[in-house]
């Protein structure tokens, strides 16, 4: 740490010593006082108690007796309160040293984090409650810490190869119609067309990942029939599904509660989800949109289930993530970004609700399970 004038600034006792000098002088304060009051009272109360039991024929005597008394009474209780001032010192230099040694840990792996050294852990120090919380919350922040990490570092790689890819192409083809290799025809300019609205898409499906789970996003909530959103978005993408021979099935109960929601938003991450089943469900298979009312919440339970490729268990808590793909060649080849389904849940969660996913496995399809509350 330095001063404003550059100097290194000076450091005062570490909280060891402080706590050590704090407990030093109420042990001192402890000990006077007790002197203080052992020398004024007890003098006084012997002499009261010897003239009751009239003990001393004369005067010189109930002063020998007393001036016994006063030094036996310095010499035992010098003792007395050195040996405690001791002892308690001691205890004090123990605790305050385990204490120090504890505080001095955590500060240590606090500044092991700052340097970006995040698989640093503090151990149980054994102090009480206090500290167990204090290191089990460090834990926690440096465990949190290495995640967001980690998500940065894949979410740049990721991004940067997002963008590297569209950049190239159109970069290639640009200096081939410079040299006159290719010619400005139909499909080239088709071609230069795809790869500019990749990066376009790119571009609104980050600005809208981040103003959703930054809870920017503007909702036109109202009251409305699920089965009419869910409907909607079925009716949307029927042709797609057509044309590509998946049998997209619909799945309605009859008498849903009413919800407080934005339609717009809700078909949204229906529509993504039903996109994303599509890519991933092979010609002849079969993909289910239904919506039922959840007998836990009485709210409604809109799901999206595939009979596709399927999710292995270790990518399940990943897909939500942005850039996250369990098959990343194939999803850059069918143009997704890999951010579709982090809008989705943060749209769901800003309607108080629940997106989830489960998958028995590869090849076995994928559910993906939306929860809205009643309004």
């Amino acid at each position: 740490m330095t001063q404003r004038d550059g100097k290194p600034a000076r450091r005062g006792p570490g909280l060891g010593g402080r706590l050590l000098l704090a407990q030093a002088l109420v042990l001192l304060a402890g000990t006077l006082t007790a002197w203080l009051i052992a020398a004024n009272v007890g003098p006084t109360l012997f002499h009261q108690h010897l003239t009751m039991a009239s003990v001393g024929a004369t005067p010189a005597q109930i002063a020998h007796a007393e001036e016994a008394y006063q030094g036996a009474n310095a010499i035992s209780l010098s003792l007395a309160l050195l040996s405690a001032l001791v002892a308690a010192l001691g205890v004090s230099l123990y605790q305050t040293r385990r204490i120090g040694r504890s505080v001095a840990s955590i500060a240590d792996a606090a500044s092991d984090v700052a340097s970006g050294h995040y698989e640093i852990r503090v151990p149980a120090p054994g102090l009480g409650a206090e500290f167990e919380s204090l290191a089990s919350a460090f834990n926690q922040m440096a465990v949190r810490l290495g995640s967001v990490e980690q998500t940065r570092r894949r979410l740049l790689a990721d991004l940067g190869h997002e963008i590297r890819t569209p950049v190239a192409t159109l970069e290639a083809y640009l200096e081939a119609l410079e040299d006159g290799v290719a010619t400005l025809d139909a499909a080239t300019t088709e071609l230069l067309r795809s790869q500019t609205r990749r990066l376009a898409r790119l571009s609104d499906d980050i600005g809208s990942v981040s103003r959703a789970e930054e809870g920017q996003v503007r909702m036109d909530k109202r009251v409305v029939h699920p089965e009419s959103v869910v409907t909607a978005s079925a009716d949307a993408v029927a042709e797609a599904y057509e044309t590509k021979g998946v049998h997209l099935v619909r799945d309605i109960a009859i008498g849903l509660p009413t919800l407080s929601l934005d339609p717009e938003r809700i078909g949204q991450v229906l529509g993504n989800l039903l996109d994303n089943a599509l890519r991933h469900t092979p010609a002849g298979g079969t993909v289910t949109i239904s919506a039922t009312t959840s007998p836990e919440t009485g709210g409604v339970q809109l799901s999206v289930a595939d009979t596709g490729d399927g999710i292995p268990a270790e990518h399940l808590r990943h897909v939500f993530e942005r850039f996250y793909r369990v098959d990343a060649s194939r999803d850059r080849t069918h143009g997704g970004s890999g951010i579709g389904l982090a809008i989705a849940k943060a749209l769901v969660e800003a309607h108080g609700g629940q997106l989830t996913v489960a998958s028995p496995g590869m090849g076995q399809g994928a559910t993906f399970q939306i929860l809205l509350p009643r309004r």
